[in-house]
């Protein structure tokens, strides 16, 4: 914002552009304590005060090693809603900003567990809601071509917004997008991971209010959003980079060192100081420089920008991005200070390993990482998509392949903390999609089984836009065909998958089958909550079951390539009735002695 600036004399001085973090702030926050920080000119100098503030006591005022930061701290527990000035005197010269505490908004606030199906999709490639793109002013990066797998497509909010009838329509209950935050940074900006400011949305995409729109929209429809939200690493331009506030506000003060990826070794009690430090202080990439979180500046500065995107649009959850590669103790604090101002609300880690020991460190209460508690509830269950993916594809035996690797990992929960708090998936946006090639897409034995296991298995499953139309792609020609656009949400594709008109034969088997399950699932606790029991492999089967308050949904699947004679009395203590409902047929059925499960088959049936 601009400042309005006065000499002593009251004649009006005209002063450059003046950030000021955050835009505004509420009173009656549980925490009362509240940082401003303050980026302009010459700022640091200056002779600071606030004017006019009722009930607000100054307690700090903190001046950086830049001559172009100021922070002061304000108590603010006896504050009602109002606007008072920050005071800046440099001799003659006087500047006054305005700022405001708000009264907070009365809201029912929810977040997603695992009675939810989260849909990950990336604004840039979903859908262009607001006409042709012009150029915006000051954005590094201004074009738009559809044409180049790492440019920016043209996607927006809006896009978002008018498809939320399709995603309703499917039974998503929750959407994950990728950032939405301000990413100018010169190429490869669309998919948002280089945050260059904290407050402010993409303005390619649209507005703050634009994003508290589509946020109220999702609401209408019944869907949760989950803001993508990164602290480990910030773009390289953004500001508190470009002019920072001291140099120990980043990792190996402010100079290059990359990280060795080694997310292990921050959870290794045998690891060398060396490994632990590349992996928690090393920075991702080159442009995108790595948060000191140990600073008590830079904590409470993303603290308070999480929690007021919490407050201002009201969204339903966050992912945080490269979990492991942040400060453990500044994490928990985090997790800690968003539980106090919103008891229950659900944040989920990016937790990248390859094994459930390494994964269930990450989740609060952890035995794993006792004493140290991460406070983070839910972590993502990267080693069960691999299983999932590894297992569709191989021929299943009672030795331990094919289904037979679902039954052994299932069977190991004992290791976390809450394994209804996983975040379980099939890809995203950083792998390869579960339909690899064109062979594997045409295959749908795959995608039904490996479906009907995410969705009905414990956890909190997360699809990857285009999962449910059969879209196909192999990290062999780079990230950006993992990301190509959804067809239909651009003016020149031939054909718009989101209508049913739309969607061609094949896309329509997929979205088809996909709808069933999770309209099915949007009311069936049992799926949800319930507890789990299985059998191990015999003759190639995998039986499983949920149960809550009496509901029991079973689910057997054929992991061979030849039909089967499942004897039922095997699973008696899963068949509660001689009679269900099949989930996939849509009708009641009898249960005989002798089942005859088709090659690659499923049952999914719902006792009631």
């Amino acid at each position: 914002m601009a400042s309005l600036g006065f000499d002593t004399s009251g004649k009006k001085v005209a002063y450059g552009a003046i950030h000021v973090h955050p835009l505004y702030w509420w009173a009656g926050m549980k925490n009362p304590e509240l940082q401003i920080l303050l980026h302009g000119q010459n700022v640091r100098d200056c002779e600071a005060t606030i004017v006019g503030a009722e009930g607000i006591e100054l307690k700090e005022i903190v001046r950086l090693d830049s001559p172009n930061y100021l922070l002061f701290y304000l108590d603010t527990h006896r504050a009602a809603a109002q606007t008072f000035c920050i005071e800046l005197k440099s001799g003659r010269k006087v500047r006054k900003l305005e700022y405001e505490l708000k009264s907070r908004e009365e809201r029912e606030r929810q977040t997603f567990d695992a009675s939810d199906v989260v849909y990950l999709l990336m604004p840039d490639r979903f859908a262009v809601g607001s006409g042709k793109k012009e150029a915006v002013k000051g954005m590094l990066e201004t074009k738009c071509d559809a044409k180049l797998p790492n440019a920016r497509h043209g996607g927006d909010l809006a896009g978002m917004e008018q498809h939320l009838d399709y995603l309703a329509e499917l039974g998503v209950t929750a959407i994950w997008h990728t950032p939405t935050l301000e990413n100018n940074m010169p190429n490869e900006s669309y998919h948002g991971y280089a945050i260059t400011d904290y407050y402010r949305t993409d303005p390619r995409l649209g507005t703050n209010e634009a994003y508290r729109c589509f946020v109220d929209a999702a609401h209408r429809h019944g869907i949760k959003v989950i803001k993508d939200i990164v602290f480990n690493h910030c773009g390289s331009m953004n500001f508190l980079f470009v002019d920072r506030p001291s140099d120990d506000w980043f990792s190996y003060d402010g100079r290059y060192v990359q990280t060795s990826y080694k997310t292990g070794a921050a959870g290794d009690i045998h690891a060398s100081k060396l490994d632990r430090e590349r992996i928690i202080d090393g920075w991702f990439v080159e442009h995108m420089p790595n948060f000191n979180q140990r600073n008590r500046y830079v904590r409470d500065y993303l603290r308070q920008a999480s929690i007021w995107w919490i407050e201002y649009a009201g969204i339903d959850g966050i992912r945080q991005d490269t979990y492991p590669y942040c400060d453990f103790d500044a994490m928990a604090q985090w997790c800690k200070a968003v539980e106090r101002e919103y008891p229950g609300f659900n944040i989920v880690g990016e937790t990248w390993m390859n094994h459930n020991v390494g994964v269930a460190y990450w989740q609060k209460d952890s035995k794993l990482a006792a004493p140290l508690n991460s406070e983070l509830k839910t972590v993502m269950d990267f080693p069960l998509m691999s299983l999932l993916n590894m297992s569709v594809d191989e021929e299943t035996d009672d030795g331990g392949r094919g289904l037979a690797r679902i039954y052994e990992y299932i069977s190991q929960d004992v290791v976390y903390a809450d394994p209804l708090h996983l975040l379980t998936f099939l890809d995203n946006h950083d792998t390869d999609r579960f339909q690899k090639d064109a062979g594997q897409a045409h295959d749908m034995y795959r995608y039904k089984q490996a479906l009907t296991m995410l969705l009905t298995l414990r956890g909190i499953p997360q699809l990857y836009y285009g999962d449910e139309i059969g879209m196909y792609a192999n990290k062999s020609k780079g990230d950006g065909a993992l990301r190509k656009n959804f067809p239909g949400g651009w003016a020149t594709d031939r054909r718009n998958a989101f209508t049913e008109e739309g969607r061609t034969g094949f896309q329509k088997r997929y979205f088809d089958f996909t709808r069933t399950l999770l309209q099915w699932r949007k009311n069936c606790p049992a799926v949800a909550y319930g507890s789990l029991t299985h059998f191990h492999i015999r003759n190639g089967v995998y039986v499983y079951s949920r149960e809550l308050k009496g509901r029991v949904v079973t689910v057997m699947l054929n992991g061979t390539g030849a039909s089967v004679d499942v004897d039922m009395s095997i699973y008696s203590e899963v068949l509660p009735k001689s009679y269900v409902y099949d989930v996939l047929v849509g009708k009641t059925v009898p249960l005989s002695h002798v089942l005859k499960l088709e090659k690659r088959g499923i049952r999914i049936w719902d006792f009631g």
